[in-house]
This record gives structure tokens, sequence and C-alpha cells, in this order.
């Protein structure tokens, strides 16, 4: 739930910095907003099969945690290029906040997949 509401509340910030253009993703804001109605949808289904202990759930998991790390990563390497964008002190503490739960969250879900724990 942490990594779920960090990450979604970078894509609000994203959508300050007009992410689409740092990415350059074709139809600006337009195609920005359509692809976070799916990606958004996508987060909270993974919750709610977690909470069902449904095997999609822990998949989700693990894909979330891994964008979490690029989400990070990428932002990190467009500062390093010189790039504006993300620089304030909020959108860098979120950024690293993320860092810090997808790895945790990571772990514990290869924890959950090495263990066997039981998801259908």
């Amino acid at each position: 739930m942490l990594n779920a509401t960090l990450i979604i509340v970078h894509e609000i910030d994203s959508a300050y910095w007009k992410e689409w253009e740092l990415f350059k993703l074709p139809g600006k804001i337009n195609f920005f907003l359509i692809l976070h109605v799916f990606l958004v949808f996508v987060i909270l289904l993974g919750i709610v099969l977690l909470f069902r202990s449904l095997l999609w759930g822990l998949i989700l998991s693990l894909v979330l945690g891994i964008a979490g790390i690029f989400a990070f990563s990428v932002h990190r390497w467009f500062i390093s290029r010189g790039r504006n964008e993300f620089k304030t002190t909020v959108s860098q503490s979120i950024l690293v906040a993320i860092l810090i739960i997808s790895l945790v969250q990571l772990a514990y879900t290869l924890y959950l997949f090495v263990n066997g724990t039981i998801f259908m």
C-alpha cells in the first residue's frame, strides 16, 4: 500500500513536471492521462489480488517493486544529465522513499515466493 501510494503521488508530480516531454511521449497530456488510467488500475488491482492471496498479486508486487527502482534510477539519470525536473526537496524525497520501499517490497515478495507461501 505504501509503495503504491508513493508511486501514485510521484505520478501526480510527474504531471506537474510534464514528464511526457522528458520521455518524449506522443500525445502530450492526453496520452499521459490515458496511460495513467491503466497504470493506476493495475496498481490498485495488484493490491486487491494480494489481499485475496492470489499469485497475480505477488507478480504485480514484483512489478511494482521493479517499477519503483526504475523510477528512482531513471530520474536520477535525467538529473545527472542536467535536467531540472524533480529537483525539489519533496520530489526527491518521494523518489528516495520509493527506492527504499521498493527494495523492501522486492525482498519481502521474493521471500514469499522462495518460502512457498501459499498463493493460488
